[in-house]
């Protein structure tokens, strides 16, 4: 862990964007977070439940972290990621009632509503971090699992989940996922790899093969399952793409 600490701040310096970047990214990376924000909230003033509406912004982040990696880098990351964190937080500061704050909120984490914003935004800004300080660009691959594996279950979980189990949580707000969920995270864990695959020349399918890509895929299930309410953006980031790294290297 201290080897980790030790390599944060090298790291942020060799990825701060160049001031071209700043000037044309910074502005549009805002826009763009409060335009993913504000569709998923008047999804969510249209009658579309909360839990469809808060993975609309997260698979539309999540995605556009994705491209940003492959296209631009690692600094545009950085740069989006701050100004995401710019919408996410004037969303929390605004509160309950403002149609950006009830894009991400869910009823039933009443009364930690502004808890289950923050705490899966922190941890999304921790598997990030992880992903990049030790696996450098293969962390595309938990980019698009969390993006597309993570985003699915709730929604599949609300629509379809008959079977439920409990999950740990750390808050007194009780929490339950479905496995049919799990398996819709399964599935779709799968084909981001596949994307992923296909984007990056560091994790061509070639180089690890189908089995192997499953086995990520499972793993990454298995992550979301057992991780505490609210923390699954991080381990979802971290296990596919320590997963990847270790079969490639």
């Amino acid at each position: 862990m201290s080897g980790l600490l030790e390599r944060v701040p090298g790291f942020f310096i060799d990825n701060f964007p160049s001031w071209k970047m700043l000037a044309i990214g910074g502005p549009l990376g805002l826009a763009w977070s409060f335009a993913a924000l504000g569709f998923a909230g008047r999804l969510k003033r249209n009658g579309t439940r909360t839990g469809y509406t808060r993975k609309t912004f997260h698979f539309l982040i999540f995605g556009t972290v994705a491209a940003l990696q492959w296209r631009f880098g690692t600094p545009a990351v950085c740069l989006f990621g701050s100004m995401c964190t710019l919408a996410v937080f004037y969303a929390v500061w605004r509160g309950p009632g403002h149609l950006l704050y009830e894009a991400m909120a869910r009823e039933k984490d009443e009364p930690h509503r502004t808890f289950f914003i923050l705490v899966p935004y922190f941890t999304t800004l921790i598997g990030g971090l992880v992903s990049n300080v030790l696996f450098g660009p293969i962390a595309v691959a938990g980019y698009l699992v969390t993006g597309l594996g993570d985003a699915i279950g709730e929604p599949a979980g609300t629509l379809f989940g008959k079977h439920r189990y409990r999950v740990r949580s750390l808050s007194s707000v009780p929490a339950t996922r479905s496995y049919e969920g799990s398996a819709a995270v399964f599935v779709m864990s799968a084909v981001a790899l596949a994307l992923a695959a296909a984007a990056s020349p560091q994790i061509a399918l070639g180089h690890f093969g189908v089995l192997k890509l499953l086995g990520i895929a499972a793993a990454a299930t298995v992550a979301e399952a057992v991780s505490p309410h609210g923390w699954d953006n991080a381990t979802m980031q971290v296990v596919p793409t320590a997963m990847a790294w270790l079969w490639l290297t």
